[in-house]
């Protein structure tokens, strides 16, 4: 069933229904008595969950299943005990979106819906644009014009999605999106649908199964506030169903451009919107995050905190990444890292705990930022001769 945060009224699961009643976000409640014990640390997929997902249909593409690295090199740079990466951008649009669509679209099929919408900085559209491929129903993008990662948009252009500019930001376009699903009947997949989070709750369980254990402290991007939320659901649903004796606490990081969340946590204050949103990290370049009620929840709940860092401190640590692992990812991505990198500088995280940092899109989905603040060295003759002086 679907179950209100804020009043607690219950909701038939074949409902096509976004909000409660009273305003407040859903989220989806399964039968943990019914969940099946599968955490063995092989085969791992996103379906090898499934008695923790309800829905009956599938449409998939074999997401899920994303690597967990040690981060060997960068855990003795930053003088840390236990350093892992959980690289989300190996899945098949490259981001942890395809989580939520799997879920979301395989539910839109279960309830005989035949066109789906999406606002988005772009990975959302590059996924719900595939998955929608994939289960053969119409698909519609709104994002916002000039403000979207060419890699992004030509993914959701090849597969087939009607794209939308909309004159504004994120936020504007999902106004759109909540009225169109509204008033036409488009089935809507941002993450306020909370079958999408389904999907993405899953990101726990793979973390849990690879390492074999539940680690100190996971840290994420923070843009529209599902994932944080989503993942937090994950382990709580391991706790209570007696297969982990230990939670995390959930760090979630935001651009300082687009940092409602942090600003709230920071200032002790009450939530208040970013009108104009604006960081180099398109996906996260977001000013009122849907879910920020979820995401405040778990991160209260786990004992964890918000903090922003700057474009310099995410672009930097994008670049440490890659040179130091071999792991390239997006600006947004990249955020995870600065965020440790200055928790730590400011000795609000201790060294000698483990941490999983969530690195959420590949870098070649956003590459422009890198390419334009690069220079390419003037070519040299096709010689040897010229190749040793470059030496």
């Amino acid at each position: 069933m679907l179950r209100c945060i804020e009043c607690g009224k219950e909701y038939s699961e074949d409902e096509v229904r976004y909000r409660c009643d009273c305003g407040g976000l859903l989220e989806a409640v399964i039968d943990l008595d019914k969940v099946e014990n599968v955490f063995d640390g092989k085969n791992i997929t996103l379906w090898k969950y499934k008695s923790f997902i309800p829905v009956e249909k599938r449409v998939s593409l074999n997401e899920g299943g994303t690597p967990l690295y040690r981060l060997e090199n960068l855990q003795k740079e930053l003088e840390m005990r236990e350093l892992y990466v959980k690289n989300e951008g190996a899945n098949p649009t490259g981001s942890f979106k395809d989580r939520g669509m799997t879920v979301g679209v395989s539910k839109a099929i279960e309830l005989g819906m035949d066109k789906v919408i999406c606002a988005s900085t772009g990975n959302t559209s590059a996924s719900l644009a595939a998955y929608s491929a994939k289960a053969g129903i119409k698909s519609y993008v709104l994002v916002p014009s000039g403000k979207i990662a060419l890699g992004k948009l030509a993914q959701a252009i090849v597969y087939g999605a009607k794209v939308v500019p909309v004159k504004g930001n994120f936020d504007d376009a999902l106004r759109v999106v909540v009225e169109a699903s509204r008033e036409l009947g488009v089935y809507m997949l941002n993450s306020i649908n909370p079958f999408r989070l389904e999907g993405q709750k899953t990101i726990a369980f793979e973390v849990f199964d690879q390492l074999g254990f539940v680690p100190d402290n996971v840290i994420l991007p923070v843009g529209n506030a599902g994932n944080i939320s989503a993942i937090w659901k994950g382990f709580k649903e391991l706790y209570e169903a007696g297969f982990i004796d230990k939670l995390p606490r959930m760090i979630g990081i935001q651009a300082e451009g687009a940092s409602p969340l942090a600003k709230a946590w920071k200032e002790r204050r009450e939530f208040k919107p970013e009108e104009k949103p604006e960081t180099v990290a398109t996906a996260i370049r977001i000013g009122n995050p849907a879910n920020w009620k979820k995401a405040w929840r778990a991160v209260k709940e786990s004992g964890g905190l918000f903090e922003s860092v700057s474009d310099e401190e995410i672009l930097k640590a994008q670049k440490l990444l890659a040179s130091k692992e071999g792991i390239f990812v997006e600006p947004a991505s990249a955020s995870s890292l600065a965020g440790l990198i200055k928790l730590k500088e400011l000795s609000l995280i201790e060294p000698d705990e483990s941490y999983v940092l969530i690195t959420t899109g590949h870098g070649l989905k956003d590459p422009n930022i890198i390419i334009e603040n690069f220079k390419l060295p003037e070519p040299i003759e096709p010689s040897l001769e010229a190749f040793k002086e470059v030496l």
